[in-house]
């Protein structure tokens, strides 16, 4: 079985007989999180795409940008 990784399945924690929590791998629960913000992400970029571009001068940009960063 060289090779092939065992996961870990998630264990439900009861709270007054209804699942209030869930015990998982670390590493199960980083992938989630960052599949979120991917999905995050894909959504702001949908709704980015729909709005119609806007252009500034480059003057007018950089009088709006702090020169100190």
């Amino acid at each position: 079985m060289k090779g092939k990784i065992k996961r870990k399945t998630p264990e439900i924690v009861l709270k007054n007989g209804k699942p209030s929590a869930v015990i998982m791998d670390i590493k199960d629960y980083r992938e989630i999180l960052e599949r979120l913000e991917d999905t995050e992400d894909l959504k702001m970029l949908d709704d980015m795409r729909k709005k119609p571009l806007k252009f500034k001068k480059f003057g007018h940009f950089l009088n709006e940008v702090d020169r100190s960063v």
